[in-house]
């Protein structure tokens, strides 16, 4: 797999993974909460995912959506902050 499509699909995984949480990652940037360079930083870690095709399976096991992120989700303090100041605000 090349390196831009292995980067793309976590880039994926972190859309599919906020839309998990009712996060929308392009509102959040329109209204200046979040940035190509957090995009980056968040695929970055998630990069580090050991198992890419087990984090598929639970976004399909939660496609009606979830209130928190898996443990092993090494996006999953930064998203569900997110989730939480949205749901507060």
């Amino acid at each position: 797999m090349s390196g831009q499509t292995k980067y793309g699909e976590h880039a994926a995984l972190v859309e599919k993974m906020a839309e998990a949480l009712g996060l929308d990652l392009t509102e959040e940037m329109m209204a200046g909460n979040w940035t190509p360079e957090d995009m980056q930083s968040t695929v970055s870690r998630c990069l580090g995912c050991t198992d890419p095709a087990h984090c598929k399976g639970w976004l399909g096991e939660h496609a009606e959506g979830t209130e928190e992120t898996p443990d092993y989700c090494r996006n999953k303090d930064l998203l569900e902050a997110m989730r939480t100041r949205l749901v507060s605000a």
